[in-house]
This record gives C-alpha cells, sequence and structure tokens, in this order.
C-alpha cells in the first residue's frame, strides 16, 4: 500500500515550474483583457478635425511580457525557488531604472509632441528600452525591484528558520543594539545638519520652507510616539488635537490680540484638556476599538469646525492671523509709527527670507524640546508605566499600575506637543480652515511613526524626513511622484518591516536575581 500511495502522490505532485506557467498564463490574458482597450487606443482630437484615435499595440505587447513574467517569478518564489526572482528582479531594476536615471543625469531627455500636441518625453540614445516614456520604463524598474524584494525577504525568513531559538534571540538583540547605536550616532548629527543647513550657500526659500514643513512632521511623530510607541494606544484621530491647537492659537491671536508666545502654551493646554476629554471615553477599550473610537473623534472634531460658523466661521476658516515676532520686533520692512523692525534693531539689510528662517529655528527649537520631554519622561516613573501598559495592561493593573492615570497622561502629553505644532502651523501659514485638518494628516504621522519605529526618537525624524522630504523632491514627476512615494515605502516595510530604528525595550528591567537595572549601565 505504501508503494501505491508513493507512486500516486508522485503522479498527482505537479512541477512548480508548471504552476508558475499556469498562473503567468492567466496573469497574461488578465493583462491583454484589461490592456488592449485602455492602452492599445488612444483617442487624439485634432484642431478642425473629427475625433480620431492612434494605436499603441506594442505597449500592450510589452505589458503582456513583461507583467506576465513578473507573476512567474513571483509564483516559483512563494513555492521556495526564490533565487531566480531576486536576480532577474534586480537585474531588471537596474537596467530598466538605472537607464532612465542615467540620462536623466547626463540630459539625454528629449522632449517633443504628438500628434494632439501633447508633450512627449524620451531617451535619447543609451540602451533600447521596451516603452517610449521614460516614466513608465522607470515603473516597471520599481516592479523588478519588488520582485527582487520580495525574493529576498523569503530567503531571510528561510534562513531563520534554521535557527535555533537560542540564534534567533542573539539575533534580535543584536539587531536591537545596532538600531541603539545608529540613534546615538545618527541623533547629534541630524541635529547639527539641521542647525547648520540654512547657513549653506545652497540654503534657498524652498530648501528651507521645505525643512520646515519636516520638522513640522517630526514634532507631530514625536508627540504621536508617546501615545503610539511607548504607551501602546492606537490613535487615528491625532489631527484632532493638532487642529485644536491650531484653532485656539487663532481665536486667542484674532479675538484678544495675543502674541505667538502667549497663545503657544494657551494652545498647547487647551489641546492636553482635549486628550483628556477623549481619554475617559476610551479607558476600557484596546487595540481595534480604540482605533475606531479615535478615528471617530477626530472626525467628529473636523465636522464641528465646519459647521460651528459662529465661532471657526466655517469652510471659510479663519484669517488674518497675527505674523510671529522676534520676541516684540516684526519682520516688516516698513513697520508701524513708534516701533522698529528686525532688520532695523540689528542693522541688516530687509530680506524676506529673515521670518522663513527665524520659524524655521523656531519649530526646530520646538521639535528638540519635545525630543528632550520625552526621553526625559521616559526615564521618570510615568515613562515606565506607558511601557508597562504597552506591553500587558493586565499585568500593568497585578502591579497596581492605575492604568486610568497612565492613559490619560499619555493622551494628555501627546496632544500638547500636537496643539504646540498646530499653533505653529497656524502662525506660520496665517490662515486656517478645516480642510487641512482631514484624516489623511493622521494617517501620515501615524505612518510616520510606525516607518520609523514605534518608540525610536531618532527613527521617527527619519521616517518624517523620508515620508514629507521625498514627495517635495519628486515633485517635479507631476502624476507619478506619488506611485514612486508608495513603492518607497513598500520597500522599506519589506527591508525593515518592524521600522527603520525599532527596538521597543523597557528602560529597566528585571534579571534572574531579582534586582533592578539599567540595560545601557550593564552594557
Amino acid at each position: 500500500m505504501s508503494i501505491a500511495h508513493a507512486r500516486a502522490g508522485a503522479a498527482t505532485r505537479t512541477s512548480p515550474y508548471l504552476v508558475a506557467l499556469k498562473e503567468a498564463g492567466l496573469t497574461a490574458f488578465i493583462v491583454f483583457m484589461l490592456s488592449i482597450l485602455m492602452v492599445g487606443f488612444q483617442t487624439q482630437a485634432l484642431q478642425g478635425q473629427p475625433l480620431s484615435y492612434v494605436t499603441r499595440f506594442d505597449a500592450v505587447i510589452w505589458s503582456i511580457v513583461i507583467v506576465p513574467f513578473g507573476r512567474f517569478l513571483l509564483a516559483l518564489d512563494r513555492q521556495g525557488i526564490s533565487k531566480p526572482a531576486l536576480v532577474i528582479g534586480l537585474v531588471g531594476f537596474f537596467y530598466l531604472f538605472g537607464s532612465v536615471v542615467l540620462a536623466w543625469m547626463t540630459g539625454s531627455l528629449g522632449e517633443t509632441t504628438d500628434n494632439s500636441g501633447a508633450i512627449v518625453t524620451y531617451v535619447i540614445g543609451g540602451p533600447p528600452l521596451p516603452y517610449v516614456d521614460p516614466i513608465i520604463d522607470a515603473i516597471f524598474g520599481l516592479g523588478s525591484l519588488f520582485v527582487a524584494a520580495i525574493a529576498w525577504s523569503t530567503l531571510r525568513r528561510a534562513r531563520r528558520g534554521t535557527l535555533t531559538l537560542e540564534a534567533r534571540e542573539a539575533q534580535e538583540h543584536q539587531r536591537m543594539n545596532w538600531a541603539r547605536r545608529a540613534s546615538l550616532i545618527l541623533g547629534p548629527i541630524l541635529v547639527a545638519v539641521a542647525v547648520a543647513l540654512p547657513f549653506t550657500p545652497w540654503a534657498d526659500r524652498a530648501l528651507v520652507e521645505t525643512l520646515t514643513l519636516i520638522l513640522t512632521y517630526v514634532m507631530l511623530g514625536w508627540g504621536l510616539n508617546i501615545v503610539v510607541g511607548l504607551a501602546g494606544l492606537l490613535d487615528l484621530g491625532y489631527v484632532a488635537f493638532y487642529a485644536v491647537g491650531a484653532y485656539s492659537f487663532a481665536k486667542f491671536s484674532v479675538d484678544l490680540g495675543l502674541g505667538f508666545w502667549q497663545c503657544l502654551p494657551l494652545a498647547g493646554l487647551m489641546a492636553a484638556s482635549f486628550g483628556v476629554l477623549l481619554g475617559f471615553p476610551v479607558l476600557r477599550l484596546r487595540g481595534d476599538y480604540l482605533a475606531i473610537v479615535t478615528l471617530g473623534f477626530g472626525e467628529m472634531i473636523r465636522i464641528v469646525l465646519e459647521n460651528w460658523q459662529s465661532f471657526t466661521n466655517g469652510p471659510n476658516g479663519i484669517g488674518g492671523i497675527s505674523r510671529i515676532t522676534f520676541f516684540g520686533l516684526p519682520f516688516e520692512r516698513t513697520p508701524p509709527e513708534g516701533t522698529e523692525s528686525f532688520h532695523q534693531f540689528f542693522g541688516i539689510e530687509f530680506s524676506t527670507l529673515q521670518r522663513i528662517v527665524f520659524l524655521y529655528y523656531v519649530i526646530l527649537s520646538l521639535a528638540l524640546v519635545t525630543n528632550f520631554v520625552t526621553i526625559r519622561l521616559r526615564k521618570l516613573p510615568i515613562g515606565r508605566a506607558w511601557e508597562a501598559l504597552r506591553e500587558d495592561e493586565t499585568a500593568c493593573r497585578a502591579l497596581g499600575i492605575n492604568p486610568t492615570n497612565t492613559k490619560l497622561t499619555a493622551f494628555a502629553m501627546g496632544a500638547m506637543f500636537a496643539g504646540f505644532a498646530g499653533s505653529f502651523f497656524a502662525v506660520r501659514q496665517g490662515f486656517i480652515s478645516p480642510e487641512s485638518f482631514k484624516f489623511l494628516e493622521s494617517a501620515i504621522i501615524l505612518s510616520i511613526v510606525v516607518l520609523g519605529g514605534m518608540g525610536s526618537q531618532v527613527g521617527v525624524a527619519l521616517a518624517a524626513i523620508l515620508l514629507v522630504g521625498l514627495p517635495e523632491v519628486l515633485r517635479e514627476l507631476a502624476l507619478y511622484r506619488m506611485l514612486f512615494f508608495g513603492g518607497a515605502m513598500v520597500m522599506i516595510m519589506l527591508w525593515r518591516p518592524r521600522g527603520l530604528l525599532a527596538h521597543r525595550e523597557p528602560t529597566i528591567l528585571l534579571d534572574q536575581s531579582g534586582w533592578f537595572w539599567r540595560r545601557k549601565a550593564k552594557q
């Protein structure tokens, strides 16, 4: 019977290449059905002529070849044959994407117009590419990189599967030590670069404005890191506190005539009070239920801002917010009578860049204060209580820690820093409206925390540079920039699934002898 079963199993066993070939064939059929009309025919309207069309069957043929071949490689990878996908994926990436980048760097990209008058970009000379538009070739090159990343991730998991439990723990401990050392090295470097960058020769207004935007999201990420990274509370409505801080600042500035430095702490306190207000209804909620409630809170705040016409001016927003001053010295060419402007006081020539640079250093200072306070709080009893709550709420209760106060302080502290960031946003823009505080902002801030590594301050800063700075760098690519941006996020999450610099470890540990010790002191 055993011989018969073995022969039957051998007869029914299908070759992995045949399985992959079947999937590739099905993919080719789907690609053909989707692309024959959407890609194969392009309508064009010439002036004085009826509507006509041109065919692009060459692009359809290349799509039918490339996409199913990638599916064939992924099917092999799923069945344990990963090296072909890794090698061919890297070759395809360097050939397609590298050729386009090389043409861009050497100025080998030309422009022409098609029959409809639209501008078409093409590569002058160089290796032959499947598509006329170099952007499409670059996109397929990124797709090849995605295939290679999937194969590399599969090989890495296979290697980890052969390790013993002790070896896995040692490898994880080594990775955490690497992340900690990288944070200690990168942190001071990033601060030094941030301080000196506005004085470099290439620091124009656009660069300083982009850096200011990045630092705003760094501060928001560090504030949310208290709630998500340290306390383990998934908050999808963090933009609500950002909005409360911005609108509080605007009302204090417009209605009461207060300046930036008077409104800043008041807006932070208002946002913190709303954080406590949110904390009370969610004291017994965890995980997905907590996320749903916080999401509803964020949307509720936005809807109130849109419909409370008498207080928030509704969708029209609040304008006329007073500009920031250098401790009473306005950044104006001709200040009001009886006052002295910034450039007159210091005896320098007036420049509009002065206010931009000062705003940059204000948000840099606020971000560094947020970082310092967060690090200090983590070493205090309240910070250890946040970490205990993150690891196990039931054990936290058993140890005598009050989860109610712990959650409320986490929400309040995170909301306060969001309020500070909202105040800066209001004074920088001079105008605010509910359109600036949609759910997408919460998603971006949460993505920064997760991508950087929950609990890692330097990781959050690196993620903010990537998620906020990369779309600005790729702005010249117009509609394609978000595609490159999404591809970069996928690559990073495949490479570092726990974040760029993730090392979620308690500040204080308990060894086998029962004595508390600090990890840094022991190492």
